[in-house]
């Protein structure tokens, strides 16, 4: 609630030390209260706005702002702002926009579809300027479901991506993630890189593009696929292992959640033959993927235990959770194609990365940068932050509690 007194106080120009206090002292010494306060410097430019409400004659703190103002050459702007009676609370969402590049038609977009909505933008903060460029919009008074579906539907339309969620505290409680392997994790599918090593690749690819696509049911058409490894050498799965390459980001991506003090897991439909070393190499604290039956230095083309597919995936999160003492709700799963659709379902925050239509249509949002740390800006994390801990880490110092 905003009281009938309250007065706007705007500082514009260029940047220098004391400007706050200055104004901060003045408003102690004319018996003002501070209601809100936000600052934003963009390149040496300083935009700083106070609401405060002032019980008492308002002419001596003009006087006084205006002083402040003449002594440090800014310019400030005081304004009396109408009163705002309590009601209902206000719905508040985190818009967080992604582009490479983010063209000014396309934030002009989105933001036409937050006002058509019924939204405000209340503060926009940059999450990033590389290797994306990344903004966090924070949007009061508009239904986060309507929200959610008029700017898919728009950031579809302009190439960029869109992420909206609740804003509030939980959005950065997410302590759990869990993330797919293939196309995920790595940018290949360890499966297909053994076929092309026997020479049956067109033969599996076809049988993954339809479970992928959901055409297929996710364990039949594994157990058909494994089925025509029968025979691999040992020494061929590692030679795969070694072939695959990481998505660019997910080496920091990894170093930064451990930083953060989050569980990191690898939830995949491949083998455990190839997820673990992957596990280790990245520091994640857990795997849960299927396990080649190998017999006599060869894989004998069946599999060992429960299947991980589509609702295999969503019980591991669960398990994962239990584990790590978090509630499901506070839990992230990123993945790509169809057997992540009841796993991205279930967490607090499902990432389409890069999918699968079947799957961007029903993750809370999608990811189509090719840099898997992009998913740090919609935890907020900006990039200052990561680039920050990064340089802490090659000088020895120890990583700041979170």
């Amino acid at each position: 609630m905003t009281d009938a007194s309250a007065l706007l106080i705007t500082v514009t120009g260029r940047d220098r030390p004391g400007i706050t206090a200055a104004l901060c002292a003045a408003l102690e010494e004319h018996g003002a209260r501070i209601l809100d306060m936000e600052q934003v410097v963009i390149h040496d430019r300083l935009i700083l706005g106070i609401l405060v409400s002032l019980g008492s004659d308002e002419a001596p703190l003009r006087a006084a702002v205006d002083r402040i103002a003449h002594e440090t050459g800014m310019f400030i702007d005081i304004e009396r702002m109408a009163s705002r009676r309590a009601g209902s609370p206000v719905e508040r969402h985190s818009v967080v926009l992604l582009g490479q590049p983010l063209r000014p038609a396309a934030v002009a977009a989105i933001t036409a579809v937050i006002a058509d909505q019924g939204g405000n933008i209340d503060r926009i903060e940059r999450l990033s300027r590389y290797p994306i460029t990344s903004f966090q919009l924070t949007v009061s008074g508009s239904n986060g479901i309507h929200l959610r579906e008029g700017l898919a539907i728009e950031a579809a339309r302009q190439r960029v991506d869109v992420a909206v969620q609740p804003a509030n505290l939980y959005r950065r409680a997410k302590r759990l993630i869990v993330m797919d392997l293939d196309s995920t994790l790595v940018q290949d599918e360890a499966i297909e890189l053994l076929a092309e090593e026997l020479g049956c690749a067109d033969k599996v690819q076809e049988i993954t593009a339809r479970a992928m696509e959901g055409e297929l049911d996710f364990a039949e058409s594994l157990r058909e696929r494994v089925q025509l490894l029968a025979g691999c050498p040992v020494e061929v799965v590692d030679r795969v292992r070694g072939r695959l390459r990481l998505t660019p980001g997910a080496p920091l991506l990894a170093r930064t959640l451990r930083r953060l003090g989050f569980t990191t897991a690898i939830v995949s439909g491949g083998f455990r033959q190839i997820v673990d070393p992957i596990r280790k190499q990245l520091g994640l604290d857990y795997a849960v993927a299927n396990e080649l039956e190998i017999i006599d230095g060869r894989v004998t083309g069946r599999l060992l235990g429960e299947i991980v597919d589509r609702a295999g995936k969503a019980n591991a999160l669960r398990s994962l959770a239990r584990t790590a003492g978090v509630p499901v709700s506070q839990t992230v799963a990123v993945g790509d194609g169809a057997n992540d659709l009841d796993m991205l379902g279930i967490a607090g925050l499902g990432i389409a990365f890069n999918a699968k239509p079947v799957l961007r249509a029903a993750a809370d949002t999608t990811v189509n940068v090719p840099y898997l740390d992009a998913i740090l800006f919609l935890l907020g994390i900006t990039r200052e932050e990561i680039d920050a801990a990064e340089l802490d880490a090659a000088r020895g110092r120890p990583d700041d509690p979170v």
